[in-house]
C-alpha cells in the first residue's frame, strides 16, 4: 500500500494548482471521495458524504481527462449542492465571479413539475479556495457568507452559502500548535506548506491526525511518485504557461504596432493552431490594409 505519509525526499506535486486539486479529489476511488467528503465536511460545518460528482466532463482518472472546469460540482447523501474549486492565481474579480457561481449553482435546480415545491429547494455551497491574493479585508483565513441584514444583524435564513479559505493568511498570522487549529486550518496548512520540507514534520502529524486529508495525502502521493502520471501534469501546465505567454506576446505585438487587436482575437488565433508567425502575418495585414 502507498505511503500517505510526505518522507524528506519525498516530491509531492503542489495540491495548490488547480488540476493537481482536481486529480486528488476527483477520482472514482475510496480514498478520493472519502477526501472530498472529508474536506467538504470541514468547511461546511457538517458530516456529509459525497454521492455523485456533477462534471460537464469524464471524471478524473488521470489529468489527461482534466479540461474546461475548474471546479468539482458534487452532490451530497442529503441531497445539498456543492461546488468546490481551488484557485492557485485567483483573479482580481474572483469575488463577482464566485457570486455568479453560487447564484447559478442554487438556481439550477430543477423547479418544473407539478410535485415541486420551493420548500424543498437544496442547499447549495460554492466553496472558493483562494492561493495566492487576499480578497477579504481581514487577517481570518476562513469565512462562510450567507444573507444577511447589516443594520438589524438578522440573517436571512437562506439556502445559500458562500465559503472562502484564503491560504495567503496563513502567513499573516502567527503559526498554532496542530492542537489549536480548526479542521479548515488543519486543511489550509496542509494545502499551503505541503511541498515546504521545513514543515514536513508537521505536515505528517496533521496527515496523521485527520482522516482526510491522510485519503488526500495517499492520492497524492500515489500520483506524484507515477512518472507517467508526473508527465501528463507536467505537459498541461507548459501547455498553460505556454498559452499565457502567447497571449501577452501577441497582445503586446499589437501594441507595438499599434494595432487594437481583442484578446478572444487573439485566442481564435491560438487555437485554430497558427504559428506565431503567422499570427505575426495576420496582424501586418490588418495593419496595411
Amino acid at each position: 500500500m502507498e505511503n500517505k505519509f510526505i518522507l524528506i525526499d519525498d516530491d509531492p506535486m503542489d495540491i495548490r494548482r488547480d488540476n493537481i486539486f482536481k486529480a486528488v479529489f476527483s477520482k472514482d476511488t475510496p480514498e478520493s471521495i472519502g477526501a472530498l467528503s472529508k474536506l467538504i465536511s470541514a468547511l461546511i460545518g457538517k458530516d456529509v458524504i459525497i454521492v455523485s460528482k456533477l462534471l460537464n466532463e469524464l471524471p478524473v482518472n488521470n489529468t489527461q481527462d482534466m479540461q474546461v472546469r475548474f471546479d468539482i460540482n458534487c452532490r451530497a447523501d442529503n441531497g445539498d449542492m456543492i461546488a468546490i474549486e481551488m484557485s492557485f492565481n485567483p483573479k482580481f474579480y474572483e469575488i463577482a465571479r464566485i457570486e455568479f457561481y453560487s447564484a447559478l449553482l442554487f438556481g439550477g435546480q430543477d423547479m418544473r413539475g407539478k410535485e415541486k415545491k420551493y420548500n424543498e429547494l437544496k442547499q447549495a455551497y460554492q466553496i472558493a479556495i483562494l492561493s495566492k491574493e487576499h480578497f477579504i479585508q481581514d487577517d481570518e483565513l476562513f469565512h462562510s457568507f450567507e444573507f444577511y441584514d447589516p443594520i438589524r444583524q438578522i440573517s436571512f435564513g437562506g439556502r445559500s452559502k458562500i465559503i472562502t479559505l484564503e491560504l495567503v493568511k496563513l502567513k499573516k498570522t502567527p503559526e498554532k500548535q496542530i492542537c489549536e487549529m480548526s479542521s479548515p486550518e488543519l486543511w489550509a496548512y496542509y494545502f499551503e506548506y505541503l511541498t515546504d520540507k521545513e514543515k514536513r514534520d508537521k505536515i505528517n502529524e496533521i496527515v496523521e491526525q485527520e482522516e482526510g486529508i491522510a485519503m488526500a495525502s495517499l492520492v497524492l502521493m500515489t500520483i506524484s511518485k507515477d512518472e507517467e502520471e508526473r508527465a501528463r501534469i507536467m505537459r498541461d501546465y507548459k501547455i498553460e504557461l505556454d498559452y499565457q505567454s502567447d497571449m501577452a506576446y501577441n497582445r503586446d505585438l499589437g501594441r507595438a504596432e499599434g494595432i487594437e487587436i481583442s484578446e478572444k482575437r487573439i485566442l481564435d488565433l491560438l487555437k485554430s493552431g497558427k504559428s506565431k508567425e503567422e499570427i505575426i502575418a495576420e496582424i501586418e495585414n490588418q495593419r496595411n490594409s
